[in-house]
């Protein structure tokens, strides 16, 4: 496909995107700080089903490797507005049948009908309020998140509209009423923030994630790569980082994060798939989890 006939909504399964002064003591302390830390820029976008497919890879980042990194996510504007007609894409329905697609090749439930039943103007909405829930609180921002990609990913639920972006903010536990004022402000500004960054790192499509290491080098994923490249990226720019192990068991996952996928469940427990369903069918059965059924794919929550 020729460059300019890439859309960044028409995420490619094969590739893997979605384009588009101190004393000495004190001194001394600090490096030994920073060299403790990795610092993670993730572009990314709400609606970025390239980007839902990593949350594995991302999931099992953060536990393993979590104490020593600290993310920074950043929005990239995937989806405007629909004034365009570029890569075979030309109006809201030309995706639903892409996402399908996509979900069986990542293995991560997307069920394309949101953009036939109700489909988002444009992914500004969402990508703005993301910034606005920043100002309140990161780890809340980030579960939020989380909560509007269930949303249009699963639920087949319109995320450009104030009300579902409401219900995720308040789901999330941010303060709904501050998020709507940050959201007509400042966060709009933080927004663009973003997109001038993304633009001045030469960013051209989601995901990207720059990798940065206490020596000043930096590795850059492109795409949807599988966990290895995540570990061999964090080695080269910092290789006295330690992993961290974490407990495997579906108590311990489930009360870490609200909800879960097959391949989730699988790459964070280290099992095949049909082991990992076995005891997912399991604990549905035993009234432990509860499971919403998507035609593309389940989700898992306690």
């Amino acid at each position: 496909m020729s460059e300019k006939n890439i859309n960044s909504l028409l995420c490619n399964p094969i590739s893997g995107i979605c384009e588009l002064p101190s004393d000495a003591d004190q001194e001394e302390q600090i490096n030994e700080v920073a060299a403790k830390h990795v610092s993670i820029i993730y572009f990314t976008d709400p609606i970025c089903s390239t980007c839902w497919g990593i949350e594995p890879q991302l999931k099992k980042l953060k536990l393993e490797y979590g104490h020593e990194l600290q993310f920074e996510y950043r929005m990239g504007g995937l989806l405007p507005d629909w004034s365009y007609n570029s890569g075979g894409i030309s109006k809201p329905s030309d995706v639903a049948a892409h996402w399908d697609e996509v979900s069986q090749y990542y293995h991560m439930p997307i069920d394309g009908d949101v953009w036939i039943t109700d489909p988002l103007d444009s992914s500004y909405p969402p990508s703005i309020a993301f910034k606005a829930a920043e100002l309140q609180d990161i780890e809340k921002a980030q579960k939020f998140l989380r909560i509007m990609r269930e949303m249009v990913f699963v639920s087949k639920m319109n995320i450009a509209k104030w009300e579902n972006i409401q219900s995720a903010a308040a789901a999330s536990g941010l303060d709904t009423h501050r998020l709507k004022i940050n959201f007509d402000g400042q966060a709009r500004a933080l927004f663009q923030e973003d997109l001038l960054l993304a633009k001045s790192m030469g960013v051209r499509g989601f995901p990207t994630i720059f990798i940065s290491g206490p020596n000043g080098s930096t590795e850059k994923i492109y795409g949807f790569k599988p966990y290895p490249v995540f570990e061999e990226a964090l080695a080269k720019i910092a290789p006295n980082i330690v992993k961290q192990s974490y407990e495997k068991s579906w108590e311990a996952l489930f009360s870490k994060f609200s909800s879960l996928t097959l391949r989730e469940f699988s790459e964070l427990t280290d099992s095949d798939f049909p082991a990992a369903q076995a005891v997912l069918d399991r604990l549905v059965e035993e009234g432990k989890l509860s499971v919403l059924v998507t035609k593309n794919g389940n989700i898992w929550s306690r």
